[in-house]
C-alpha cells in the first residue's frame, strides 16, 4: 500500500512558478510510474504530466515547455516544478502511482491533492 501527499500548493503569480512535491509512504517510488492530475473547479480531472519508472518523462501539451517533473528516490519525493504560470492553471493538483503506467487508468493509489491557484 503507497499513501501520497502533495504539498507545495498555495497563490501563484501569472508568470511566475511554484513546485509541488510528492511525498510517498509504505513502498519505494523507484519502480512506479508516478503521474499528476489537475481539476479546476467545474471542470473534469486533467492528466497534467507523468515520470515513469525509468524516468522518462511525459507532458500534456497545455503545459509541456512550462512544467518539469524530478524524482527523488532516496527521499521518495517527486515534484512538480510548475513554470511561466497561467490564471488557466489554477486547480486541484494530485499526484498518482502505479506500476503498470502512467494512464489514469492504470493508477492505483492516489493523494488527495493540494490547491493552486495562479491570480494576480
Amino acid at each position: 500500500q503507497v499513501q501520497l501527499v502533495e504539498s507545495g500548493g498555495g497563490l501563484g503569480r501569472p508568470g511566475g512558478s511554484l513546485r509541488l512535491s510528492c511525498a510517498a509512504s509504505g513502498s519505494t517510488l523507484e519502480y512506479y510510474h508516478i503521474a499528476w492530475f489537475r481539476q479546476a473547479p467545474g471542470k473534469e480531472r486533467e492528466w497534467v504530466a507523468c515520470s515513469s519508472s525509468d524516468d522518462t518523462t511525459y507532458f500534456a501539451a497545455t503545459v509541456k515547455g512550462r512544467f518539469t517533473i524530478a524524482r527523488d528516490n532516496g527521499k521518495n519525493l517527486v515534484y512538480l516544478e510548475m513554470g511561466s504560470l497561467k490564471t488557466e492553471d489554477t486547480g486541484t493538483y494530485y499526484c498518482a502511482a502505479g506500476l503498470d503506467g502512467c494512464a489514469e487508468g492504470l493508477l492505483d493509489y492516489w493523494g488527495k491533492g493540494t490547491l493552486v491557484t495562479v491570480s494576480a
